[in-house]
Formats: structure tokens, C-alpha cells, sequence
């Protein structure tokens, strides 16, 4: 999230001082480049740009503690771990452009990524070497679990491990590859040289709606078969946003045995029954702010690429088709009305935990809301800590951004529309 966080920041600045502090983007790149090397000599365990990674902040998401070793000895192979090191290469590669239109000595640095991101995104769904994270029948993605004895198997939880590597996706403008025809030309050369990288994943190199190209690890069949899943409301898609965990478990847990025992996982929307972590991890159903933002992101992101002529059933099975931008505001719609007062004048963020009469209706009360960790799944209500700003108050942004940046703007500035919150500032560009 470092370097996600120093572009974006950077590009915020930019846009309010009118230039943007390279020096300062030069010094973040240095000590990111250092981060992003230690990942990939140290996390990626045979050099497949595959990575474990373990504790990922999704806590006891798995069938079993991922930091600790495992029950039956072996390794797991994480599909949210590769996909967190895919979008860290997209971060990068966005850095290093924005640097070589400064700097000429920065365009090796954009090749280098450019190449990184090609090796990282293409082992997400293809590693050559039998099973990977990518199942074809389900249309997801799912953790592998190596065996010492040399066998494999994927882990079939369908969670928010799967979702991720939907987030890995980042649009580029067509400004660098202007300048320096000679970084398209070696970078072709290093695909046309590796035509099974290209086949694994959406083509870099094809360019889409305002000239942009498209890091994504999914193409746009995997996309879809991945948004048809995310978007059933008998799966991901809750009322309030995107569960952790997929509803379908609520009636099909999955189980695993290792060894002597059985592992087993279901959906709970509210607070986890394991003790896994102390019993106090909850990734196994409910609505958590921080990844829901990162899926609109991603959103935004396709979007800018595709344009209005991608669209998609919202939900899935309702005959209702949206653009990307019109599902991404639908999900954040979602995502607000936890906070909103429903037909009765309650909201769901009270709905049961913390639900009195006192804070749905004492005046002194019900307008003070609680940013909580986490949501229930079904239900909307606030579980957890009750003053988890540090992300649950993106809510507010998301908000901000809906009812400032339109589709318009989004197909004109990609990445850039997020950055312009007034109509006076799009009237300026």
C-alpha cells in the first residue's frame, strides 16, 4: 500500500500546487525499490514470482493460520500475496513514468517494472509447472497448498483471497510510450520473446479507450467470470457492500483434512467462532471498509480502460446491465447506507450490536456515528472496535468521490479524475 499511497499522493499535490515535488516522489521511489527488492528475493520461495508472504492483514481468512506453519508441513503458494506484489510492480511502474518524464535516466527503470509486472501478473493464472491459483471451472482464484511429498492442491474458499487479484489492475496514458517509442520497442521485444506470458493474461500492450494500456491479471473473460461471482448476492455482494467471505459457504463450508484432522470453514458475518489469532480475527463473512475500497478502485480502473461498451449483469442474474462505473457506484451505494437512515429512521450500523433505542433515536445520540471495524454481512450492524477511522472513515471519500467525479470525467482522465473533487476543478483542465 506504500507505493499505491506515494503515487497517489503525489498526484493530489500536483493537482492543488500546480507541480508536483519529484524530488520528494525520487527519495519514496528509493526506499520503495528497497521494500519491493526484499519482497522478491526473500517472499518468493523457488523464483516463479509466486509469493507466500504469510500474515496479510486478512488475519484467519484461510482454513488455517497462514503465519504459522502448517499442519501437515509443506508451504502455501497465495494468491493474495501475489496479487498485493502485482499491484506493488503497478505502483512502481506508475512511479518510474512519472519520474522518466522528468528524468531520462528513469526509462530503464520503467522497463524493469514493466517486466516485473509481466512476471508477477502472467504466474497469478499460469505458472507451467501444473496447478495453480487460477481454477478454470470455477472461474476464481484460490490459495495452493504444496505438499512435502511433492502433490498440490487448491484450497477452494471462495474469499476475498480470490478477489484481490481483481484489484491488481492499473491504466497507463499513452504519454510515456509518446516520448520514449524505444521503451514500447524493448518491451515488445521482451513479450514477443515470451509469447506464453502474454497468453496467461490481458495483453499490456493493446491499447484501449484515451490511448490508455491495461496491467490487469485478469483478461476480459476471466474478468467477467470473476465480477459474475463477486456480484452474485448469493455470494460476495451483500446489501452493505462486499463480504470477505462468499454467502455460499453459509450452506457449503469447506472442509480439508491434513493428516489426522479435519480443517473446516463457513460463512459468518459476524464475529468468527474459531480461536484462531485469539478468537479475535473476524475475515469470514462480514463487510470490512478497507478491501471494499480497493475493489472500487479497481473498478474506476477497468473502467477507464474498457469505457461504456464493457458491461455486466448488477447483480448477477437480475437482467440489469451496468458499465463498471455504474456497478462501482452501485457497491458504494451499498457501502453508504450502513450509515443512512432506513424507511423506519434507523440505520444499519446500529442494526444489532451497540442496536439500543438510545443510539437509533435519542436525539443526543443517533446523529454521533461510530466508525466500526467491520460489518456484519447481512445485516449492515457495526462489530468490533467502534473507532476504526483509520479506515471505516474512507467511507466519507467514498462518498466525496461519487458526488464529484462522474463517468464523463473518468473516461477523460483515468486515474486523474479521482484527484478533481469540484466542478471548478474539472472546468480548469
Amino acid at each position: 500500500m506504500h507505493a499505491w499511497a506515494t503515487i497517489f499522493t503525489y498526484r493530489l499535490e500536483k493537482v492543488k500546487q500546480g507541480v508536483g515535488d519529484i524530488k520528494w516522489l525520487k527519495r519514496c521511489f528509493q526506499k520503495l525499490l528497497l521494500n519491493f527488492t526484499w519482497w522478491v528475493s526473500r517472499k518468493d520461495r523457488s523464483g516463479r514470482n509466486v509469493f507466500e508472504g504469510g500474515f496479510l492483514g486478512l488475519d484467519n481468512i484461510g482454513v488455517f493460520d497462514r503465519n504459522a506453519a502448517l499442519p501437515a508441513g509443506g508451504y502455501l503458494e497465495q494468491a493474495d500475496g501475489t496479487a498485493w506484489m502485482a499491484l506493488f510492480a503497478d505502483n512502481m511502474l506508475e512511479i518510474a513514468i512519472e519520474l522518466a518524464m522528468t528524468d531520462d535516466d528513469y526509462a530503464d527503470m520503467v522497463v524493469k517494472f514493466l517486466e516485473h509486472d509481466t512476471w508477477i501478473t502472467s504466474s497469478l493464472v499460469q505458472l507451467g509447472e501444473g496447478i495453480g491459483m487460477w481454477d478454470e471451472e470455477d472461474g476464481f482464484f484460490y490459495d495452493v497448498l504444496r505438499l512435502p511429498n511433492g502433490g498440490a492442491q487448491r484450497l477452494k474458499v471462495r474469499s476475498m483471497v480470490g478477489l484481490l487479484p481483481l484489484c491488481a489492475a492499473t491504466p497507463f496514458g499513452p504519454e510515456l510510450f509518446e516520448k520514449y517509442p524505444e521503451v514500447t520497442a524493448r518491451f515488445q521485444w521482451f513479450m514477443d520473446a515470451r509469447p506464453e506470458l502474454c497468453a496467461a493474461f490481458h495483453d499490456p500492450t493493446k491499447v484501449g479507450v484515451g490511448g490508455r494500456r491495461l496491467f490487469s491479471v485478469l483478461d476480459e473473460s476471466r474478468l467477467r467470470r470473476v465480477l459474475a461471482i463477486m456480484l452474485d448476492e448469493n455470494e460476495f455482494l451483500s446489501p452493505y457492500g462486499i463480504r470477505s467471505l462468499s454467502r455460499y459457504h453459509a450452506l457449503h463450508p469447506y472442509a480439508v483434512r491434513l493428516g489426522n484432522q479435519e480443517y473446516r470453514l463457513s460463512y459468518l458475518p459476524a464475529e468468527s467462532d474459531t480461536g484462531m489469532f485469539g478468537g479475535n480475527s473476524n475475515w469470514r463473512g462480514p463487510i470490512w471498509m478497507p478491501v471494499n475500497m480497493m475493489i472500487l478502485r479497481a473498478l474506476g480502473n477497468y473502467y477507464a480502460y474498457y469505457g461504456d461498451a464493457f458491461t455486466v449483469e448488477c447483480p448477477t442474474g437480475s437482467g440489469r446491465r451496468m458499465n463498471l462505473y455504474q456497478v462501482a457506484e452501485e457497491i458504494a451505494r451499498r457501502i453508504v447506507s450502513i450509515f443512512i437512515r432506513d424507511s423506519h429512521g434507523h440505520r444499519p450500523v446500529y442494526a444489532v450490536y451497540g442496536g439500543s433505542r438510545k443510539f437509533q433515536e435519542d436525539p443526543h445520540w443517533r446523529d454521533l456515528l461510530l466508525f466500526y471495524e467491520y460489518f456484519h454481512g447481512d445485516k449492515g450492524a457495526g462489530i468490533g472496535a467502534s473507532h476504526q477511522t483509520g479506515w471505516t472513515g474512507g467511507v466519507a471519500r467514498v462518498m466525496h468521490l461519487f458526488a464529484t467525479t462522474t463517468a464523463q470525467q473518468v473516461i477523460a482522465l483515468g486515474q486523474k479524475a479521482a484527484l478533481f473533487e469540484t466542478e471548478s476543478a474539472w472546468s480548469g483542465v
